[in-house]
Parts: C-alpha cells; sequence; structure tokens
C-alpha cells in the first residue's frame, strides 16, 4: 500500500523505501505537465520500492508507462536508483546536472576494487587506526548499491527551465550535500496562495528537521581541494534569498518559512564550527576530530561504514576552518594532523 500527498496544483508525492535506512522513505514528487508526469528523483532501486513506486503512481491517477521524463536532484542511490526502470517502462528522459553525471559516469567505470583502494588510502591519510583500514585492503565480493547508476540523457543547466510542457521548472545549483545538487523552483502561484515564490523542489539541500551530510566529494583523480561545506553554505543562502511559499524536500514533510530554517542550518553550522575550533586547541587527525564531534550517538556506538562517513564530514569542516583562516594543518605530520591558529 503506498503512501501518497496530494499538495495541490497538480502536484502529488509517492514514499517509496529505503531498506534499512532511519530515513524511512524518499518523497518521489509528481508533477502534472501537458505531455504526462515527470517525476523528482525516482527512489531506491529495490524490487519493493518499485512496487510502492508502481502503486503510488496509480493512486495519483497515472502509470509508470505515463511518465515523460525525470529529473533527478542528485545522483545518490535513494534518489537516482530506480531511473535507468522508470526510463525502460516509459522511454522517459532522465537529467542530472553535469557535476554528478560524471559521478555516476565514473562509478559505472570503476571496478570495486579501485574505490576499496582509494578508501584505504584516505582513511589511512585522515589517521585510521589500522584495525578500521584492513578490511579494506581484503575485500569480499559484494554487490553494493548503485554501482550501475542510470546514465542521464539530459543535462541539467542551472538557470535554465525544464522540459515540462505547460509548466514553469526552473533548475538551481546547490551544491554542498554532492558537488551537483539542484533544487527546483516550480514558478508559479501557490495553490493555497501562501505567500512566497512558488514552490521548491529542494532534493536534500533543504530539509525540515535533519541536517544533510556534507562531506568530501569522492574523486580519485581529482586533486583538487574542494570545499563542499562552503558551497553548501553559500547554497543555502541563495535558497534562503528565493523566499519559496513552500518547501518539498525528499525526506520527511513539506514545510513553509525556508529563510528561517536556512537561517537554523547556518546557525548550526556556525556553531560545529565554533565546538571543532575548541578541539583544535591541540593538534588532531581529522579521525581524532571525528571521533570527538558531536554525533546523533556515542562513537563506540557508531557502526563501520557510518565512521567512514563521519570522518569525511569532519574533513570538511576542516576544510572550511583552514579556507576561513581559523586553523592550519600541522607541517611535515603524517598523517596530516589540525590545530587552530
Amino acid at each position: 500500500m503506498a503512501t501518497t500527498f496530494d499538495h495541490g496544483g497538480g502536484v502529488r508525492s509517492v514514499a517509496v523505501p529505503i531498506p534499512d535506512n532511519p530515513l524511512g522513505h524518499t518523497l518521489v514528487h509528481v508533477v502534472e505537465t501537458d505531455r504526462g508526469p515527470v517525476l523528482v528523483d525516482t527512489g531506491w532501486d529495490d524490487p519493493g520500492s518499485w512496487d510502492t513506486l508502481v502503486a503510488g503512481l496509480a493512486a495519483c491517477r497515472t502509470t509508470v508507462g505515463e511518465v515523460y521524463g525525470v529529473v533527478v536532484t542528485h545522483h545518490h542511490p535513494d534518489h537516482h536508483g530506480l531511473s535507468a526502470r522508470v526510463r525502460e517502462a516509459s522511454g522517459a528522459w532522465v537529467a542530472l546536472h553535469p557535476a554528478d553525471a560524471a559521478i555516476v559516469r565514473r562509478t559505472r567505470e570503476t571496478r570495486p576494487e579501485r574505490w576499496y583502494t582509494y578508501m584505504a588510502a584516505k582513511l589511512t591519510a585522515a589517521g585510521a587506526p589500522e584495525e578500521h583500514v584492513a578490511p579494506l585492503r581484503t575485500p569480499r565480493p559484494r554487490s553494493l548499491p548503485g554501482l550501475s547508476p542510470a546514465l542521464p540523457d539530459r543535462e541539467i543547466v542551472p538557470g535554465e527551465l525544464l522540459d515540462l510542457p505547460g509548466r514553469r521548472l526552473r533548475a538551481i545549483w546547490t551544491p554542498g550535500h554532492t558537488p551537483g545538487h539542484v533544487c527546483l523552483h516550480l514558478e508559479e502561484e501557490h495553490p493555497a496562495r501562501l505567500a512566497g515564490h512558488g514552490r521548491l523542489f529542494s532534493g536534500d539541500h533543504l530539509l525540515p528537521g535533519i541536517t544533510p551530510h556534507i562531506g568530501l566529494y569522492e574523486d580519485p583523480d581529482d586533486t583538487t581541494v574542494t570545499d563542499p561545506l562552503g558551497d553548501y553554505l553559500d547554497s543555502l543562502e541563495r535558497i534562503g534569498r528565493l523566499v519559496p511559499a513552500e518547501v518539498l524536500p525528499a525526506h520527511q514533510h513539506a514545510f513553509t518559512d525556508a529563510p528561517g530554517r536556512v537561517r537554523e542550518l547556518l546557525a548550526h553550522h556556525e556553531e560545529r564550527l565554533a565546538g571543532l575550533l575548541a578541539l583544535l586547541a591541540e593538534p588532531l587527525t581529522p579521525w581524532q576530530v571525528a571521533e570527538r564531534m558531536e554525533w546523533n550517538r556515542p562513537w563506540g556506538q557508531i557502526p563501520y561504514g557510518s565512521r567512514n562517513i563521519a570522518v569525511s564530514e569532519a574533513e570538511a569542516h576542516l576544510r572550511r576552518l583552514v579556507k576561513q583562516g581559523r586553523a592550519e594543518a600541522v607541517t611535515g605530520s603524517e598523517p596530516v594532523a589540525y590545530v587552530a591558529v
């Protein structure tokens, strides 16, 4: 039985489950157009999730076969996972920002062993203990989700209207959570005449009660020193200035007062950076920083895969402090340690 929501004005959503994940589900938005429905995201590639999407579209009085296009907010498997199946069933086009399309291409072309080697090197450089890194050196063959995601047919051009006949949906590039994350601004009066400028499909960029993960952009071949947290904070301010009447995110629920939520998230990250600076009174590696940062549970209870994500998030915050001139790497330290300036 699919859970669906009618947001009015020819916009509905289907809650598509994410297996074994505390987030629970991805909200796949269904936008009516003159050529058939266009989906914003598709959900996780899993048989149960597919069945829910099919049932949800039926509840929205349409079918997968009628889908005209798929706009993917970003490449993560709970958003892009079912895009290939939707395209096979309907002939729909699939659109993604070029920066995330590049990740999809790389993921499809890279052997899993290359990722294990890369992750082992990254974690060692971040100061992870040998017992954490060791399993990556002798990987057991296993299938990882999202290893052969759909190659998009179209690239999303920021600032341009997307191909939704009879609707006005404009792409806004909001890097941070991923390098090619986009929000989508429906430039039409709110069906309930709420104050503000249209409606915003915010993907994972702006959520009502969760702070999205901001880690390093993973590219084994790119040596550029990126600043994902800086990208995210800049993108947040851009969305705040837009003042949409309502936000339709990919998780949790629709909400209003986007500028208020943006202010909360900016304050949250500034508080985290200040806390991190206090920790850096002594030199610490990214791993040691992650061990000492506040998470939703004690470090000892954080599972293996989540520790890798936590270290990436710690590194993103360290990069921001370095870029702001508030911290620096200790010369000659190996693994690299950081200290407050």
